[in-house]
């Protein structure tokens, strides 16, 4: 009998108890008795025969978990069963299926091989691989005579096992596994090769977009230190050319916003949210920040496929804008309350509000009291989440949509 089929014929009869290990074999009674390093009829998945010795450390700690039973063979160097194998064999060693795809047999039956088996039960010291009994120990077969009545000579011991490892053909090795034969990866070489593309696109095209804001700015700031030399290259529209018409005047366009903490949207906290579509409180921005309150911020719209990105000036100081600078205001996040509107160059809300878009920003869940005045102008109310900030982008999306929408139809009026 192999050491595969002692195992598990041990292990059905519920005898595991009556294996011992003797030096470097296993005795199963008196019955059988196998090296402790001798391979076993069950393969592998990975492709390797089982040892006599992983078999019986493994059904000796079906109990444990997995990554304990790992553990404990590690400690002690005894190669472990892998966990594909572990539900299969299991049931296999415990005659729950007849069968298994992973048992080999090892041992050709043969006269000899019986010869050993029989001697098992009378010496049960000597291992039972006939490639260690030495072939000496079998008597001449005197009966077998030639023609001339001379015995025969005793016929040469054979290494059945020599005879199966010549024939065997591997199914598959690591380079095998590595091929992936009938598996086809150019599909995710070019959808890698397309991202990069589009990441190394975007990147450009982001420098190109600050570049152009620059030269805007550069020109806007070209243009007013100009003015203070005392000339000009081109007039500028005076204050009477807004009261007049509502063209955007030269320059990088303006949004105002206030400068009081009580609204959401100030000059701390406007480039996160129109740049990035996140909002953040104002005092967390105040915290963060270091040095000095700004002037003056530019913002840009980052995530547009438009080809080239307009720039704005956002500014909080409504009394440091020079009469022409009036014509570049575009927009305004409004406060909700008349004062804020004090010292402009328009006669009320109404003509603010025909000339310059109006944005009012609130939290969703505050109550309607607070846009009471406001709904009363011809302003955009923006709704935000207290605590969901994933939903910003929206809100910054829709800020920029109108926005854009409303400095195209200026531009053409």
């Amino acid at each position: 009998m192999d050491p595969l089929s002692a195992v598990r014929d041990y292990t059905i009869r519920g005898e595991l108890d009556r294996i011992v290990r003797f030096n470097d074999e296993f005795r199963f009674g008196s019955d059988y008795s196998f090296p402790c390093s001798s391979e076993t009829g069950y393969r592998s998945k990975q492709g390797n025969l089982y040892t006599l010795e992983t078999l019986l450390f493994f059904i000796n700690n079906t109990h444990l978990k997995h990554i304990e039973y790992l553990q404990k063979a590690r400690t002690q160097g005894i190669p472990a069963v892998t966990l594909p194998d572990r539900k299969p064999l299991l049931e296999y060693l415990q005659g729950k299926v007849s069968s298994s795809d992973a048992v080999q047999l090892l041992l050709v039956p043969t006269p000899q091989n019986d010869a050993v088996n029989s001697a098992s039960h009378k010496f049960p010291d000597l291992p039972l691989s006939s490639s260690i009994i030495p072939s000496d120990s079998f008597p001449p077969n005197l009966n077998s005579i030639d023609a001339y009545g001379d015995p025969q000579p005793k016929p040469e011991h054979v290494d059945f096992m020599a005879m199966i490892r010549d024939v065997e053909r591997p199914l598959k090795d690591r380079e095998s596994l590595l091929e992936c034969k009938q598996r086809d990866f150019y599909g995710v070489l070019v959808a890698s090769t397309k991202r990069e593309e589009e990441r190394q696109r975007v990147e450009s095209q982001q420098r190109k977009d600050g570049l152009v804001a620059k030269s805007r700015l550069m020109g806007s700031e070209e243009t007013r230190y100009g003015d203070e030399a005392g000339y000009e290259s081109t007039p500028k529209p005076k204050m009477m050319h807004l009261m007049k018409g509502s063209k955007i005047g030269e320059g990088v366009p303006i949004i105002l916003v206030p400068s009081a903490f009580q609204t959401l949207i100030t000059i701390y906290n406007v480039k996160d949210f129109l740049e990035d579509g996140v909002f953040i409180p104002t005092d967390v921005k105040v915290k963060q920040m270091k040095g000095a309150k700004p002037d003056c911020v530019t913002v840009q719209k980052k995530f547009s496929r438009d080809r080239v990105v307009t720039a704005y000036e956002v500014r909080d100081k409504p009394s440091a804008l020079k009469p022409e600078d009036w014509d570049r205001v575009v927009a305004v996040f409004v406060l909700g309350k008349e004062w804020q509107f004090k010292d402009w160059p328009f006669k009320d809300h109404v003509e603010i509000f025909n000339k310059i878009l109006g944005f009012f920003m609130r939290f969703e869940d505050d109550s309607l009291e607070s846009a009471k005045v406001v709904k009363q102008w011809n302003v955009k109310i923006i709704s935000i989440s207290k605590n969901k900030r994933h939903q910003d982008r929206t809100a910054a999306l829709d800020v920029w949509d109108r926005l854009e929408e409303f400095v195209r139809s200026r531009s053409h009026s």
